[in-house]
């Protein structure tokens, strides 16, 4: 499932390319049709991203909610546009560029009110300027659940996914089952910290990467390799700090990896 940091990375390209002029909008699949009647032809004023949601607004009470889910993306190409291929959900035409949605878990036009309370369900997000840690603190601090549960739970921390799990928890040598409420503030603001640092990279980038400089040279093929994470799918492979080999199991159904050298338990 794409990251929050794809999602803002969206959400900057549509206002770059498609805000502030009208969009032809159509559902070629045809299961969007009747929300994209409604807005074909209207001004886009802006699109924004909360965690993993991308909200198209084209006036009030007008919001095109997209959530990609596990299998949806968006492409996005030059003019002229081609024949659609594949079960495209909906389309937007702009006036340099066109971009194709494929897949989404959701395509749904919606009320203000209505985008409004899908965001008062998520947690804060470390990419948008109104995140509040405190918040998220408040939640992870009074929690039994480890931080591999809540940094996944989008209702505590909205955007990060396994691999930004994963890699902040090796970055700051903590246990992936360490229950919420034995994490020390001051830790909490490190850790807030730097997945803001890193999930901004990864909008700049449109990849993860989360190796400190001291590192990139310790990969398998340095640094041209395309792996440049220190836990992530590195299974039975050496720590890059410690040489310890890297831990894999199973939490809440989603891959779990870490180092248990440089993340002890306890």
């Amino acid at each position: 499932m794409p990251e929050g940091h794809t999602i803002h990375r969206l959400a900057r390209q549509h206002r770059r390319r498609y805000a502030g002029r009208p969009v032809a909008v159509s559902s070629p699949q045809g299961r969007f049709a009747a929300g994209a009647a409604i807005v074909d032809g209207r001004v886009l004023e802006g699109a924004q991203a909360h965690g993993k949601h991308l909200f198209h607004r084209y006036g009030p009470d007008l919001v095109v909610h997209v959530h990609l889910g596990l299998y949806g993306r968006f492409s996005d190409e030059c003019l002229p546009v081609q024949t659609p291929w594949g079960q495209v959900r909906m389309r937007m035409v702009g006036e340099t560029h066109y971009a194709d949605l494929r897949g989404p878990a959701a395509c749904q036009l919606i009320t203000d009110a209505e985008a409004k309370a899908i965001r008062a369900r998520l947690g804060e997000d470390p990419l948008r300027r109104d995140a509040d840690p405190d918040r998220a603190w408040a939640r992870v601090s009074r929690s039994r659940a480890p931080l591999a549960t809540l940094l996944m739970d989008q209702a505590v921390v909205a955007g990060v996914g396994n691999v930004y799990r994963a890699e902040v928890l090796f970055r700051h040598g903590l246990y992936p089952q360490l229950p919420g409420r034995a994490l020390t503030r001051e830790r909490w603001d490190a850790t807030w910290a730097d997945l803001v640092a890193l999930m901004r990279d990864g909008v700049r980038r449109g990849t993860i990467e989360t190796l400190r400089p001291e590192h990139d040279s310790l990969l398998p093929g340095g640094l041209g390799s395309a792996r440049k994470v220190y836990v992530y799918r590195r299974a039975g492979e050496p720590c890059l700090v410690c040489g310890t080999p890297i831990t894999h199991g199973r939490h809440l159904a989603r891959n779990l990896f870490w180092c248990p050298t440089c993340q002890p338990e306890g």
